[in-house]
């Protein structure tokens, strides 16, 4: 009788626990390919690239191009943008099908400003197509920008048809439909998309916005969806300088990163930059920057005497740190210039880039993993360290929320650091000591602990 009873008290708890665990928020299948890609790339091109003056966003979104037929890259070559995008140790790759002046990169029925006007390529130019094939001949996940926000040859500034009266609102109703009828080309033509990124976001289907999310679901079920007021599958980190701050938690409160649907109380920037570590929805964050953005720049597409500006090596390897370090996917931004190919310094850049993730952090001193709240890693001899690398199972949701790691000095256990989010990743850099062992100690969680690399590391 007895055994019956601790049977069922056995049964009760775990049937509890296991309940209690699945209260907890976890990655659809779309979002672990976000973190697991740790690294992408957008590409921005458009009109003004070939202008031979310095771009300015506010004059962008008001004045249209005089002439369209400026767009010329005699050289272009997809092949080589994503070949940088991949030496730099990108998984994925965006291109800026649409930008601020409503021009496509593609062959659109629908929307007569596009490559069908241009001189280039007889008017059978499509940079989408070729973009989206160099992605799989090079092994990176394509995915396409549409920038739907502001459209300087339609008069359209942040989603709105300018003007008054039934004239507006006749141009706004097109207007929505015309941008349905552009993502759906968009999802229909190029086969199996890893993500449609909405710039600016694609705003309130029930407003002034078009209704795409339907559009994806239907034609790329698949792809991750940024963002509307009512989805978003990650989200702004909160600013553009390739880092986020720490702690930064995957989970958020709402299902999208809209202010429509934060509480007013809560300071929305702060909310991105951190998340929300008891946030019921899987809301990851993106840490993204241009490459140039050096010496005070900024430089989403490519503007004339800008090669001095190229972040250089180690504030890119310490922004890789502060975003893919601290549970973010981090997006550099890149820029081809009016010949149609990444300009030398940049790509060089890149592959420093590249060479430097796999020199410090390809070959770890020891690794260990294990559904426990302590980990040891032993080292084979005493010796430098001062990196580790802790990950979470995020498939069972981020448990961890408070850690501590040690390092054994002569004998004796001192604390190097603590934390508290991990997530897919956290990279702890710390003083360096000289040790014979380094342990993992989980002193908070919501549930065991799932640690499927806790490794240590020595980088001079």
């Amino acid at each position: 009788m007895k055994k019956l009873c601790y049977l069922s008290l056995f049964i009760l708890c775990s049937a509890y626990s296991f309940a209690q665990q699945q209260d907890i928020p976890t990655p659809k299948p779309h979002q672990l390919k976000w973190h697991e890609a740790e690294m992408g790339a957008v590409f921005h091109y458009d009109l003004h690239v070939f202008d031979g003056i310095r771009y300015g966003q506010g004059n962008n979104r008001i004045n249209p191009i005089e002439d369209y037929n400026i767009f010329n890259p005699t050289e272009l070559n997809t092949d080589q943008w994503v070949q940088a995008a991949k030496a730099a140790g990108c998984k994925f790759a965006v291109l800026t099908a649409t930008h601020e002046t409503g021009f496509g990169l593609w062959q659109s029925d629908v929307n007569p400003y596009c490559l069908k006007a241009v001189k280039w390529r007889d008017g059978k130019g499509d940079i989408v197509r070729d973009f989206v094939n160099s992605c799989r001949k090079y092994g990176l996940q394509p995915g396409i920008y549409i920038g739907i926000r502001w459209n300087s040859l339609l008069g359209i500034h942040n989603f709105k048809a300018e003007g008054e009266g039934e004239f507006a609102r006749n141009r706004q109703s097109w207007y929505k439909r015309l941008c349905e009828k552009m993502v759906t080309e968009l999802c229909t033509r190029y086969g199996d998309l890893y993500m449609i990124w909405f710039d600016g976001g694609a705003d309130d289907p029930r407003g002034d916005g078009p209704d795409v999310e339907p559009i994806v679901n239907k034609y790329q079920p698949n792809c991750l969806f940024y963002h509307n007021i009512d989805r978003a599958d990650f989200r702004w980190g909160g600013s553009e300088t390739g880092t986020v701050e720490y702690p930064c938690w995957s989970t958020f409160p709402v299902p999208c990163s809209h202010h429509k649907r934060i509480e007013s109380n809560i300071d929305q920037i702060e909310l991105l930059k951190h998340g929300d570590k008891n946030g019921k929805y899987w809301v990851p964050a993106m840490a993204d920057t241009p490459l140039r953005g050096a010496n005070g720049r900024h430089e989403w597409f490519w503007e004339p005497d800008d090669e001095n500006n190229i972040y250089p090596l180690n504030t890119l390897m310490n922004k890789y740190e502060k975003s893919v370090g601290r549970n973010a996917t981090l997006i550099l931004g890149l820029t081809p210039d009016p010949t149609g190919l990444i300009p030398v310094g940049d790509v060089q850049r890149l592959k420093e880039m590249g060479d430097e993730i796999n020199r410090r952090f390809s070959s770890p001193i020891a690794r260990i993993s294990g559904q426990k709240k302590s980990l040891t890693l032993k080292f084979e001899k005493k010796q430098p360290v001062n990196y580790c690398i802790i990950q979470e199972n995020i498939k069972n949701g981020e448990r961890i929320r408070q850690y501590q790691i040690e390092a054994k000095v002569d004998g004796k256990w001192q604390t190097v650091c603590t934390g508290e989010s991990v997530g897919h990743k956290r990279i702890e850099k710390f003083e360096p000591v000289e040790a014979t062992a380094l342990k993992l100690t989980v002193t908070e969680s919501i549930a065991l602990p799932d640690i499927i690399n806790f490794s240590a590391y020595s980088v001079k």
